[in-house]
């Protein structure tokens, strides 16, 4: 763990092992801005107008991964996260801590650990309920990634209908949603939505996602995002634990976790597994059976 300057933010904390690293913003946030490979492209979106930007009443994207609480209500959303955070380091973790959100009276925490090791991150999400009565929410993990990339969400594998005939992958729309978008990529065994520069417009869906994976492919590198599915709970968003979004800038992979009635000093927490990777083939993201070689026996030979 070291201090650096990052994009114009001072106060940054660099995670790194023999392969890869992280940078994590202290001056606003909780805020990852940085994950690849050293020396390598991050593969995380950072917004050029708003590098090294802080304080004042607005909410900014500034971009990298972040944390929410779901649903998405305005204003209750977008409260800004533009000061500063509290972190402490055992050597092993980082913990980054927001203050109480005036308006909802959340508090938000990270919890990094980077394995010295192998090319694994684990991201610990947390919401503390700061208030005097129960709320329900759910915690929300969103990466923004780094433009010109392919986020990959797995499908359910087929099975003949004599043998279910019950509904097997719900698909969400928002009201933005075009499905003959170009960007989008309905295949049989894979959902992919391409990020283009050229087209500005904003695109979305959600998933339940049983496979507890999704990936973003950009530059012959993998960011693979391993999560958890609850079969006995509920989430938001007609029962999305996934979703994608994408507009001119940049592209997001969301998880979330199950909907959870949080008593007043209680929390709930929401887990991800990052695997970043590179693939010596080039990888056709648009041909299933390209992302069947050279995907698959990758996700499945990862362990956390």
């Amino acid at each position: 763990m070291e201090k650096v300057n990052f994009e114009g933010w001072p106060n940054c904390i660099r995670l790194f092992n023999k392969n890869i690293e992280l940078i994590v913003t202290t001056d606003v946030g909780p805020r990852i801005l940085r994950c690849g490979f050293i020396d390598k492209p991050n593969l995380l979106y950072v917004s050029n107008q708003e590098k090294g930007k802080s304080g004042g009443s607005n909410w900014h994207i500034y971009g990298g991964h972040r944390l929410w609480h779901a649903p998405e209500v305005m204003p209750r959303t977008y409260f800004p996260d533009n000061n500063s955070v509290e972190y402490s380091w055992d050597g092993r973790t980082l913990k980054l801590s927001q203050d109480v959100e005036s308006t909802t009276g959340i508090i938000k925490e990270l919890e990094i650990t980077l394995d010295s090791e192998s090319d694994h991150v684990k991201v610990l999400h947390r919401l503390i309920n700061n208030n005097f009565w129960t709320i329900e929410t759910s915690a929300w993990a969103i990466t923004a990634h780094a433009s010109g990339g392919t986020a990959i969400l797995p499908q359910e594998p087929y099975v003949d209908p004599e043998k279910n005939l019950l509904p097997a992958r719900p698909v969400v729309l928002w009201n933005y949603t075009q499905m003959s978008d170009p960007r989008w990529v309905w295949g049989n065994k894979y959902i992919l939505l391409k990020h283009d520069k050229v087209l500005i417009s904003e695109q979305k869906i959600g998933i339940l996602n049983k496979q507890r994976w999704a990936a973003y492919y950009l530059n012959n590198t993998l960011m693979i995002k391993f999560f958890e599915f609850d079969s006995s709970t509920r989430y938001e968003d007609f029962g999305c634990n996934n979703e994608v979004y994408v507009n001119g800038d940049l592209l997001e992979i969301e998880t979330l976790g199950p909907v959870t009635r949080l008593a007043p000093g209680s929390s709930a927490e929401h887990t991800e597994h990052w695997f970043i990777a590179g693939l010596k083939d080039q990888l056709q993201p648009d041909d299933e059976t390209s992302i069947d070689k050279f995907v698959l026996p990758l996700i499945r030979s990862l362990k956390y």
